[in-house]
């Protein structure tokens, strides 16, 4: 069977991309193959990028990634105001549709596969996860239970019917990091999936994280055998993911959680505008900046920013000035 790795990417994250091929290439454990999903048709970067990178292809299958789009465009019809919602923000269609193309994975070339966001770096062997998938068909490693407010919607009078409490205490998950076999949802059960969605549970859906909830629904309404390692190792062996961790300790260009080694780092919720800064020069910090930059410029270290000034702190308020600007409409910067 092969294995491999997929991710979604456009120019847009061009340096975490790179920071996550690197650490891929270093930490993996294998050197597995991996397939960028284009978000959408932004690729000069990637395209001039993986030309040195004999693993790296971009996915071309626009059959299947049409097909993707327009099945989770059809769930979103189903949504009794999403479409109304998104239309008022100024939104034209389904919210961040790029987004739902990591579902091209269960109809695309592994057998298995780990899907993986832009934004993570790995720094573990992922090997053990490729094991997991001989007895379970989708594994995660994350603690996204502890907050139902970014899967599903927590306010819907129907959520309890679809699914009761003790699972969505334990099963929902972040879709950062997955892994995942090929055809786990065929034409049959993705027609079955819809059916329910239209017969009134796409209500429980979550709009502000479209692809998330979605996925997470798939896999819970089809009752797909699943595995999340933060559930089953020994709790002095688990570790956390996310980067909003403060405790984490940075050491030798890895991460660790009470001396154990993080298998990921997922900078969640940081702009990609924020990278693209650094990477300019700007000396802004961030949580765990010095592993980003390490991986970003591992075959490039000339290039790496040498920053002069104090650094500012990436979620500083505005300056006076800034917000006075701001206030009479004049264009930061302009």
């Amino acid at each position: 069977m092969t294995e491999g790795i997929y991710i979604l990417a456009n120019d847009v994250v061009f340096d975490q991309l790179v920071a996550l091929l690197n650490s891929l290439e270093v930490n993996a454990g294998k050197n597995y193959p991996v397939s960028i999903i284009p978000y959408d048709d932004r690729l000069e970067r990637i395209r001039e990028e993986i030309k040195h990178r004999d693993n790296v292809e971009i996915f071309t299958d626009n059959s299947t990634m049409k097909l993707w789009e327009d099945f989770s465009a059809q769930i979103w019809k189903a949504h009794p105001d999403a479409y109304k919602v998104w239309q008022e923000k100024g939104i034209s269609g389904v919210y961040r549709l790029g987004m739902h193309r990591r579902f091209c994975g269960f109809d695309g070339i592994f057998d298995k596969f780990i899907y993986l966001d832009a934004d993570i770096l790995i720094l573990n062997s992922l090997d053990y996860i490729f094991e997991q998938l001989n007895n379970n068909d989708f594994v995660i490693y994350d603690f996204q239970y502890k907050d139902l407010s970014h899967v599903y919607n927590v306010n819907s009078n129907n959520l309890l019917d679809v699914f009761p409490q003790s699972r969505l205490d334990n099963e929902i998950f972040c879709a950062g990091l997955y892994g995942a076999k090929k055809g786990l949802f065929n034409e049959e059960r993705k027609k079955n999936l819809l059916s329910k969605l239209e017969s009134g549970e796409a209500e429980i859906l979550y709009k502000n994280a479209p692809d998330q909830t979605i996925l997470n629904y798939m896999i819970m309404r089809s009752e797909v055998s699943s595995y999340n390692f933060s559930h089953h190792l020994p709790a002095e062996e688990v570790t956390g993911c996310c980067v909003t961790s403060p405790h984490f300790d940075e050491q030798d260009n890895l991460v660790y959680d009470r001396g154990n080694r993080l298998t990921y780092l997922h900078y969640i919720g940081l702009s990609s505008k924020l990278f693209s800064r650094v990477c300019s020069g700007e000396n802004i910090d961030f949580p765990y900046r010095e592993t980003f930059l390490h991986y970003r410029y591992l075959h490039e270290p000339d290039k790496r920013p040498k920053f002069t000034t104090k650094p500012v702190a990436y979620n500083a308020p505005p300056s006076l000035s800034t917000r006075v600007l701001k206030k009479l409409g004049i264009k930061v910067g302009a």
